[in-house]
């Protein structure tokens, strides 16, 4: 996050007083957490992690292999011999090469002073090496399984992260510069932050990343016209008034995953790829999940399916009178979208005339990074603490979703606000992504088992469905299926297998950035390219490198590829829905109440 211009910048004194009041109120909230903890008991288990297997399995072979041990430690000791060397020289103005580095895309050591005072350079480069030590031992071959390597692998890189020297005011000196600057101002505010979050996490510590007052839903966020004109248990359908005189025929319904709420696709007016569909002449409408509390706690995968996309497919054909839809599904909902065609399939439901898939994972044999959070042991452990409640803590999810992404979203947020005391941005994505939802017990439980644990559902009968055997080769409708390069959440590669299961023609698309923003990304802004293999429109090759080989980079969105594509399959026109027309009244207007349900 880009500093501020210090020199414009109006910091408060602070009294006697009030930093006695900080003081206090830390004390406070201290004993607060700690009562807590007593009340509710130990925790399930010691090692919720489940850690402590894997890291005494690799201690117990380092000792075995103590020869490979002892020429990593000595690579170590002699780069670190080289580094007091150079700090000794350049004591005498001779300057050296230095030892190590940080990669082209570590921004913790950006600025001039780590590289220019001796001090800091010196601790920048202790810490890279201490980090390539730590690597280069749990690197070895020590016979661990791929599982437990990775979330070794993964566990380490989150300590590093965490122990950099860039966290520590004392030893960052951008953090020591801003305090001088504002005669330690910056450093009180940031205890004040620190205390906000504190106090306003309720058990679960969460460092506000945005102004949660500047952002309100259907004011400036999830703008897009519309009316709600179905709701049952689970979701409200939103409708969206048209913007032009003629809309396509074929309806557009999207489902959104229920991990994260739907205005992602609906932030601004000049990022909504919901406005975007709108002017281009379809007639969407879109599912709001609701955000579910001990209530639903029985609520399944199937229900979810019935009470979800079955129930949004039937609201569509009653508010138009049209038998054909397009679908969109983004993430964990273009799970279900998958789910929920192979269920329509064995059944003859022709409904859905084609596919849109958003970073979507069907074969779950290579998720990524989330995976280092889902094993045996993990699942049981998430399973208890969802029993007692009868739903998954949103900011469980969303812990786990951050320390996938931890440099942005942790620790720089940590320097910035706590130990720069800069003041919370209003950052529309940032307000979304604090917007957590539940999950479940049942439904959850089912999606960790089902497709993470023992991936099912990319196997012909692998899962059924209210007695129906799923077969996911069995769709034969068009499908365009987007993944994006650096998606830390669905990975490309991951994704390109479960495309490869449709029978029918797939139009497989690689866009630039990552899982959100590689999505939510509109034409004007000219941004992250796409990939497209013109060539393997009917038959995908066995392998995505191959693809890839194959395939060509485009320039911008990949939104316009899309409507080009859709006009392929949906051409008719006809004069503008507008909600409240067909079969189903307005409920209310958009964006509805469901996702207006905040765990906060």
């Amino acid at each position: 996050m880009a500093s501020e211009n210090t020199s414009e910048r109006k910091y408060s004194p602070i009294t006697p007083g009030e930093y006695l009041d900080l003081v206090f109120r830390t004390q406070k909230l201290a004993l607060g957490q700690v009562s807590s903890l007593i009340e509710e008991g130990p925790p399930h288990t010691l090692d919720p992690l489940d850690l402590g297997r894997p890291l005494t399995s690799l201690v117990f072979n380092w000792s075995r292999e103590a020869f490979q041990m002892a020429g990593v430690v000595g690579n170590h000791l002699q780069k670190t011999a080289r580094l007091n060397q150079n700090v000794f020289m350049g004591l005498w103005g001779v300057n050296k090469e230095p030892v190590a580095q940080p990669g082209e895309d570590d921004r913790r050591f950006l600025d001039d002073s780590w590289s220019e005072n001796p001090w800091f350079d010196y601790i920048k480069q202790s810490y890279l090496l201490f980090s390539d030590l730590v690597n280069d031992c749990f690197d070895m071959d020590t016979g661990l399984g791929d599982r437990d390597r990775e979330k070794i692998h993964f566990f380490t890189h989150q300590w590093l992260k965490a122990i950099a020297p860039s966290n520590c005011p004392a030893t960052n000196p951008v953090v020591i510069k801003e305090a001088v600057a504002t005669d330690g101002a910056s450093l009180v505010n940031g205890y004040k932050n620190f205390l906000r979050d504190w106090e306003q996490s309720g058990g679960q510590f969460k460092i506000l990343l945005s102004d949660p007052d500047a952002f309100q839903l259907g004011k400036n966020i999830a703008t897009t016209p519309g009316k709600v004109i179905f709701q049952n248990d689970l979701i409200q359908l939103i409708q969206y008034l048209p913007a032009t005189d003629k809309t396509f025929k074929d309806p557009l319904l999207v489902i959104p995953p229920w991990i994260n709420k739907y205005y992602i696709m609906d932030l601004r007016p000049d990022n909504s790829i919901i406005k975007y569909w709108v002017d281009q002449g379809h007639s969407v409408f879109i599912v709001s999940w609701i955000n579910p509390d001990e209530s639903h706690a029985d609520k399944s995968f199937e229900d979810y399916m019935f009470e979800g996309a079955y129930a949004a497919c039937d609201a569509v054909e009653q508010a138009t009178g049209e038998k054909r839809i397009n679908a969109v599904g983004y993430c964990i909902g273009g799970t279900l979208l998958a789910a929920t065609l192979a269920h329509m399939k064995a059944r003859g439901d022709k409904r859905i005339r084609s596919a849109t898939f958003l970073t979507t994972l069907i074969d779950f044999s290579d998720p990524g990074e989330i995976r280092a959070f889902i094993d045996e042991q993990q699942v049981r452990n998430m399973e208890s603490r969802m029993e007692k409640k009868g739903y998954l803590e949103g900011a469980e999810m969303a812990s786990a979703f951050s320390m996938l992404r931890a440099d942005d979203l942790i620790w720089n947020a940590v320097v910035h606000y706590y130990l720069m005391g800069k003041e919370t941005i209003a950052f529309d994505l940032l307000h979304w992504n604090g917007d957590s939802t539940r999950m479940p017990k049942t439904m959850h439980s089912f999606y960790l088992r089902n497709m993470y644990l023992d991936n099912l559902l990319c196997e012909p009968g692998g899962i059924e469905l209210d007695g129906v055997a799923l077969d996911i080769g069995s769709i034969d409708i068009p499908v365009y299926f987007l993944s994006t390069h650096d998606d830390h959440i669905a990975p490309w590669t991951a994704t390109y297998l479960g495309a490869r299961l449709f029978s029918g023609p797939v139009r497989f698309v690689v866009g630039g950035s990552g899982h959100i923003a590689g999505v939510i990304n509109p034409p004007q802004n000219n941004k992250y390219g796409f990939r497209v293999n013109e060539g393997a429109k009917d038959n995908l090759p066995s392998n995505s490198e191959k693809w890839l080989e194959g395939a060509t980079q485009y320039e911008g969105s990949w939104w316009p590829d899309w409507i080009e594509w859709i006009g392929s399959i949906s051409r008719r026109r006809i004069a503008a829905r507008t909600p409240g027309s067909g079969a189903l009244p307005v409920i209310e207007d958009a964006p509805g109440t469901y996702v207006s349900q905040r765990i906060d």
